[in-house]
This record gives structure tokens, sequence and C-alpha cells, in this order.
């Protein structure tokens, strides 16, 4: 296999020019984000050499300027001459868009890389990066700057190492932010082991005193990740269900465990990335564990009628499962490519799933009633739900009498002109209901804590008169009915004291709005208001502050003497309707955080939810003990 990957399967596509002048359309953003996908691009690079089964450790260093190093022990990118370009092919793989080993001809049989852009976007984007490459006992070195060549590829001298280092930094005049966050890459790397079982990699942070360094070598692989987001659960049974097989090119590898909770956490990966928005192989696995598992049921007696049917959504409630195949050729769909259209991997995954998953059954009765028990009850609680949900659905504008009571609705109807002011306490809503601007501000009060969706089935949340309150406000629905064409307000706005019951309520609300209407999160139409947390007067001239920073400014600038009034703000009902306009629902003064999710990041999310808001006290714990570092704001 070795020959096959040589200097001539480098193939040539197109040049660089667009790269540094539309940096979103190859790397999604020069934010945040955008500047992390760098690593995860050269990392790709070296987890290909690993499905391969040429490479077993992969090193990534966070060096003291920021820069990035990635070091792999793979075969080390060819650096015999391209005969189409002339030049080296390692040269071809840092300086020419669409140039990879993954476009055919034999270099690899699957590869993480979409679109055979990484390396070279990677260095487009760079102040400077340097490759290094060990092979045959030999050391090879190439430097670029912002993708340009600044020396040809040189030998410099003998190695007994084998691979690819490639060191690189961000560049200042492309990305925001160039600041590499130990967590985000902790979390990516994380997956990636997961997702490749047995490669080794190792994440080092050279930045601080001490050296911090974590290493993720999972030789269970997805069984490993399941038993991971399991950890803070109750997990039904002690065993992870595992499907692995190949068929018509498609190799697919399927873990999955039932826990206590009724949350359903499904994750997607094809090639090591992450498809958020699903696609075939997800709807082969759903179409395999459904036909299964009422086969069985129904076989065993445990549905009493011979025309009752589990649904999908039953046989998932509480259920964790990682889908991960790999295919030569995955296509893409959807405006943000994050959905598998190849129709082959859906006959894989369900052919797959099926068999094995009924062996597993017949081989294990005991966890197989467990689930199928479950299950049964899962369909009771439906029907319920499904009666409660019929209550709430929306109301054609003449039955527009059947929103919530306690609803101030606003005259516009316009929904992108539309908010909605979600108030704790009837006396912070009486002071919102005065302030706002009736024509597109409403304002809904909601008394004391909601229920915490986190403990508890659908149906049991549907009956929440707070609950019921909000769904029908919004107008969309929730979850499949879930519709945000009929969203009835563009701006969903929690606003809450700024205190510790104020941050609890916010959490429960989030936590509703995450589970029931991601979608409402996912688009940017839910904000966090930002009441201040002080007013200080002096001659009658009132300034607010919303942090202790702001407040020190506001002091240094008038000047600290016995003048000052400083009135620290517990509570939203202790300000005035003129007083809670002008700080924090006048459109043109006030300040919102806008909420927002990363999808390829939601199983860490919904793994913080179940942390935070889950049954289990000591997962809490360790979580709050490890990340209080990080609060910039906490009442007593």
């Amino acid at each position: 296999m070795d020959n096959e990957y040589g200097a001539d399967q480098i193939q040539i596509l197109e040049g660089l020019e667009a790269v540094r002048k539309r940096p979103g359309m190859y790397i999604g953003s020069t934010s945040s984000k955008g500047l992390h996908h760098l690593v995860s691009e050269i990392v790709d690079n070296a987890v290909d050499e690993a499905l391969a089964g040429f490479c077993d450790t992969i090193d990534v260093t966070i060096n003291k300027d920021n820069s990035i190093t990635v070091i792999d022990n793979g075969r080390g990118i060819p650096i015999g001459i391209n005969h189409k370009s002339g030049k080296p092919a390692v040269e071809v793989v840092f300086t020419i868009l669409h140039a990879g080993g993954k476009f055919g001809g034999g270099g690899y049989k699957v590869s993480g890389g979409l679109h055979g852009v990484g390396a070279s976007v990677v260095n487009a984007l760079s102040e400077w990066l340097e490759v290094e490459v060990y092979t045959d006992g030999k050391k090879y070195t190439q430097r670029y700057e912002r993708g340009k060549v600044m020396s040809p590829l040189q030998e410099v001298g003998d190695t007994d190492l084998r691979g690819t280092k490639v060191t690189f930094l961000p560049d200042k005049e492309i990305f925001e932010e160039t600041v590499y966050d130990f967590e985000v890459l902790k979390q990516r790397l994380r997956e990636m082991a997961f997702l490749t079982k047995g490669v080794k990699i190792i994440l080092r942070d050279n930045r601080g005193e001490e050296v911090v360094e974590k290493m993720f070598h999972y030789e269970g692989g997805i069984k490993e990740y399941v038993a991971y987001l399991n950890r803070h659960k109750d997990p039904l049974y002690p065993e992870i269900i595992y499907c692995e097989g190949q068929k018509d090119s498609v190799y697919v590898e399927v873990a999955m465990q039932h826990n206590s909770g009724y949350n359903e956490g499904v994750y997607s990966f094809v090639n090591n990335i992450t498809t958020p928005e699903g696609g075939t192989h997800l709807a082969g696995f759903k179409n395999a564990i459904t036909k299964t598992f009422n086969d069985y049921a129904r076989e065993q007696k445990y549905l009493k009628d011979s025309d009752q049917n589990l649904s999908g959504e039953d046989i998932r409630e509480g259920l964790t499962a990682i889908i991960s195949i790999k295919l030569p050729d995955p296509q893409f769909e959807g405006q943000t490519k994050q959905k598998l259209g190849n129709s082959e991997a859906r006959g894989a995954v369900d052919s797959i799933v099926s068999e094995q998953l009924t062996y597993f059954l017949e081989q294990n009765p005991s966890i197989a009633k467990i689930i199928c028990e479950k299950s049964v009850l899962a369909q009771r609680a439906r029907d319920a739900a499904r009666k409660a949900r019929d209550l709430t659905r929306r109301k054609t504008a003449l039955e527009s009498a059947s929103l919530p009571g306690k609803l101030a609705d606003c005259s516009e109807k316009d929904p992108t002109k539309c908010e909605i002011y979600i108030v704790e306490g009837d006396s912070a809503g009486g002071s919102a209901k005065t302030a706002r601007s009736r024509a597109t501000q409403a304002i809904l009060p909601l008394r004391g804590k909601i229920l915490n969706v986190e403990k508890a089935r659908l149906d049991k949340i549907l009956v929440n008169n707070e609950i019921k309150a909000m769904i029908t406000a919004f107008g969309t629905g929730i979850s499949d009915d879930f519709d945000i064409s009929k969203l009835r307000y563009h701006k969903i706005i929690i606003m809450t004291d700024a205190d510790v019951d104020g941050a609890h309520i916010s959490t429960l609300l989030l936590t509703f709005l995450y589970r029931f209407m991601p979608e409402l999160i996912k688009q940017g139409h839910v904000y966090l208001a930002q009441p201040p947390l002080y007013k200080v007067e002096k001659n009658k001239i009132a300034q607010y502050a919303y942090s202790d920073e702001e407040l020190n400014q506001i002091l240094a600038d008038i000047g600290r003497d016995q003048s000052n009034k400083i009135q620290r703000y517990k509570g939203l009902g202790e300000m005035d309707a003129e007083q809670l306009w002008d700080t924090t629902m006048d459109p043109e003064k006030r300040i919102l955080l806008r909420v927002t999710m990363d999808e390829e990041e939601s199983s860490e999310i919904d793994l913080t939810f179940t942390t935070l808001m889950g049954d289990k006290v000591e997962p809490r714990r360790e979580f709050i003990e490890a990340n209080a570092k990080y609060v910039k704001n906490l009442d007593i």
C-alpha cells in the first residue's frame, strides 16, 4: 500500500488566491471558531494517516507565542516531485488549494478533510508556517509566510523519526482574535480520539508558568464515547450495545446505551466529521432500531395489541448513541454542508444495525425487557402529552383570546419587529408592562421558578402552567410540532434579577428552550437582558453601571466623595418603570446578550445541561469546583 501514496497521488485542482480575500468561505468565520478550526484541519490530516493504518500518535502543542505545533508519526507527506506542477508534493499540499491525496488515485481510502483544502488554507491564513517531514531516514523542511514559499524544500539532516511536523502562527490581519482556548481544543481532540479508536492524541499548553497536558487514548473508541456521555446519568443496563460492519464500501460503527432520563442524545459522524443535521446514516439508524424493537416487542408480547406500535421517539427516550461511518466519497447537503446525502449509507447502517441488534436482544433478554418496558411507558406518556399539546398549540388570529391571560401582548403584527420579555414575578412584570413600548414589546410575567424539564417527562412538562403560557405565547409549538415560521416574536428576551435566584430562573428557562425549541437558540432569537447592578447619583445626575469595573470607572470619572449616592440593585422590582426603560428595555440604550450554540459541540452542551440540571449532585459539585475560577460576577 505504501507505493500507492507517492508524489503523483497529490492532485491539483485550483490556486490559492481567494483564501485570504474570503477566509469565511473556507473556514466558516474569522472569529474564535475559525481560529480553532485551523487546528482541526491539520489534525484531520494526521487522523487520516491513522485511519489508513500508518499513525498511532498525534501531538498538539500550543506554544508560548500562541503558535500551534502538530506532530504525527505517519508516513510523512511525500517530498518527491509532483509531475503536474514540477514542485515537491509537500509544497503543492501547502500552497495549492484543492490539492491532496484525497481525490482518488490510491492515497487514502477515506479521509476526514471535506474538500482537500486543509493544509493550504491553514498556510494561507497564517503569518508563517513551517513544515518538517521525516521520511526514509532524512529530515526535510520548508517555510512559508502568508501562503508564499520563503525557501525551497531543503534536506537538513538524518533522523530516526517518521512523520510530519507542522507549526503555524494564525495571522492577526485575518482573525478577530488569535488566542487559543485550551478547553475548546480539548473537547475537539477528545472527540477525535473517541472516533479513531486506538490513536493517542496529546494536547499540551506551554503558555503558562506550568505546562498543562492532557492525553486522549480510547481503545474502545465510540463505546467509550457513549460511556463518557452517560457518566453523569443512570444507565439502565451496564452493557453498551455495539454494532460494527462493512457494506458496499461503507464502514459502520454504532454504540448505544439507554439511561433513566427522558432526553435523546444521538450524535452522527462521517469520516470523523460531525453531522449536526444528520442525513442518510442517521435515517438508517433510526429505521433499524424502530423496526427491530417493534418486531422484538411484538414477538415477546410486550405490545398487547397487534396494531400497537412503538414510535422511534418512544424507543429513543433516554438513549445515548454514536453513529460513526466512514466512506470514500461523502456527499454533503444543505446550506451548511452538515447533512450526509449518500444513499448507500442509509442501507449500510440499516442492515448492519438491524442484524446485530436483533442478535443482541435475543442473547440479552433481560436488557431487551428493560428497554421495551421503558419504551412502552414513554408511549403512554407521549399519548398523554399529545392531549396536553393540543391544548397549547397556537390558535389562529380569530382565536387569539386563547393567548395566556397574563400576557401583555404588543399591537404590532409583524413578528420581525416584535419582542417578548419573559419576566420573573408580578412586581417586575408590572414595572415592565408600564415601561414597555406597547407597539413592539410584549411582557409575559412568570410566577416563581418553572419546572426543571431535565427531570420530567413531556406529559408532566406540558401541564405546567408557566411552560404552557410560554409555548402558547411563542406560537411555534415544541419538539416535532415545532414550526419556526409561526414564531410571533423574533426576540425572546429573558429578564431576571441580577442575583443567584435570577440566574437560576434564567438557567431553567434556557434548559427548556434548549431541550424543546433548540432552533430558537440556533437561529439567534433568544437573548438575556442585562439590568444594571448599580445606580450612581451625583448632583441629581444618575448613571448606571452594569459591572464592578464600570462602577469603578464611573467613580473615577466623577470623583469619589461623600456626595455620591450608590444604590446596588438586587431586583428589577426596585426600579420604577422609567428607570427600567432607560436601563434595560430601551432598544437605543439597553445591553442584550444573544444566546448562541455551536452545533459541532452539541454533545458537550448536552453533557453540561445534564450535569447542572440532572439528578446527580456529585457531578454538579465537581463542575462548579472546576469552573469557579471563570466566574466573573457572583452575587453573595
